[in-house]
């Protein structure tokens, strides 16, 4: 009976109802639009970094990430590797070895991160073979460098070209080689594609004279959200006295610093959306208990109780609510789908701050169902908030004077 009758109060004038319901719809649809593109360009960020190249754990020796030079290395020990490989969500253990050198092609000399790598362990990492765009993917047993697209563009080389590499190794020797390079590689973030060149681990080892050591163990997993989980899992199984573990929060916090930030302007824009619309909606209330104040009166007066017409309010509110956030989450989802397949390309001044920084930029908004849950919710929080006017009003509504309204 109350659905009934909230459902017959709602279109008894439908002007108001309509733009109560429209109000809602619009606020719901840019919430979704404006946080999934928030949260889309977030996760861009970080598998730009950490999908394709940090990992979301890392272990190193203990003091390197203060100190990165190859003296803060350790062993490789294969038995770690298999007893971390272990772990549930674990996909990939994945051991390199990270120095710098001056790489030089003709008169052009430049300083670039020299990575070894194992180019089998780095398929669930790097994967070199879908990001080749020239040449071919080395073996681990070759002499050959990868290097990434926006090197090679400086200085004008291809595959199978010759490479000049002069550093430091282990304990101060000289670290020198001549390499052709055996392919070239396109990554997503502009700040690796322009700074990176791979050698297999033990052709690196080899040049920086390191023997067996390794400055780092990649930890790859299937879910990132889960990261501080899996540190803790790998906590277990290392020696805190010997080993540092680190997440990629740690490792990048500059970068998480950044999502904060934006992330607060962002969450300060949808509190002065829901702002508009509380006040939207909380007019549609008042003019609504204002008009009905005689409706209000005549029920009291046949012995109507005030919390029953109460709840005839409460439930025609919903009921408009309702209606507005399915209205808005069909509108917004399939717009959401079809940019997360088909991503946004920035451009100009926003495209260039997003380059400076070294992330792609494109963005595909998340399709997270949390986002759309999260606002439906809200909005459906605030309109039980505002029926506590016309809730107030009934309580103190006297029939005979209601009457004469």
């Amino acid at each position: 009976m109350y659905f009934k009758l909230a459902w017959r109060n709602i279109w008894r004038n439908k002007r108001r109802s309509l733009i109560t319901i429209a109000s809602i719809l619009f606020a719901v649809f840019f919430a979704v639009m404006m946080r999934s593109i928030q949260l889309g360009l977030y996760s861009q960020m970080i598998d730009n970094v950490v999908g394709f190249y940090t990992g979301y754990v890392q272990i190193h020796s203990l003091g390197y990430w203060d100190e990165k030079t190859l003296d803060n290395s350790f062993e490789y020990d294969e038995g770690l590797i298999d007893d971390i490989s272990k772990i549930d969500r674990i996909t990939g253990v994945i051991p390199r070895l990270e120095g710098f050198a001056l790489s030089s092609f003709g008169e052009s000399t430049k300083g670039a991160m020299v990575v070894g790598v194992d180019p089998e362990k780095e398929k669930v990492m790097i994967n070199f073979h879908e990001k080749i765009v020239d040449g071919a993917v080395f073996e681990p047993t070759d002499r050959s460098v990868l290097m990434g697209q926006g090197l090679a563009d400086y200085y004008g080389l291809k595959a199978f070209d010759t490479l000049v590499l002069l550093g430091q190794g282990y304990h101060g020797v000289s670290a020198a080689g001549k390499y052709p390079v055996s392919g070239i590689v396109k990554f997503s973030s502009p700040m690796l594609n322009d700074n990176l060149i791979f050698l297999p681990l033990k052709e690196a080892q080899w040049f920086y004279g390191t023997d067996n050591r390794i400055t780092s163990i990649v930890i790859s997993t299937d879910d990132g959200n889960r990261a501080s989980t899996l540190k803790a899992s790998l906590a277990e199984k290392i020696d805190d006295n010997i080993y540092e573990l680190m997440s990629w929060e740690e490792m990048m916090p500059e970068l998480v610093q950044i999502i904060q930030a934006d992330s607060g302007g962002g969450l300060i824009m949808l509190f002065i959306l829901y702002m508009v619309i509380t006040f939207g909606i909380f007019g549609t209330v008042l003019m609504m208990t204002a008009e009905r104040t005689y409706e209000f009166g005549i029920l009291l007066s046949i012995g109507m109780r005030r919390w029953k017409i109460s709840i005839v309010l409460l439930i025609e509110t919903l009921m408009m609510a309702t209606i507005g956030v399915i209205c808005g989450g069909i509108l917004a989802m399939p717009l959401v789908f079809y940019f997360h397949n088909n991503p946004i390309e920035l451009t100009g001044g926003a495209a260039e701050a997003l380059l400076e920084f070294g992330f792609e930029a494109v963005i595909p908004p998340s399709t997270d169902p949390s986002i759309i849950i999260t606002h439906a919710l809200i909005i459906l929080v605030i309109t039980t908030l505002i029926t506590i006017y016309p809730f107030f009003i009934i309580s103190r509504l006297q029939a005979a004077s209601a009457m004469r309204h």
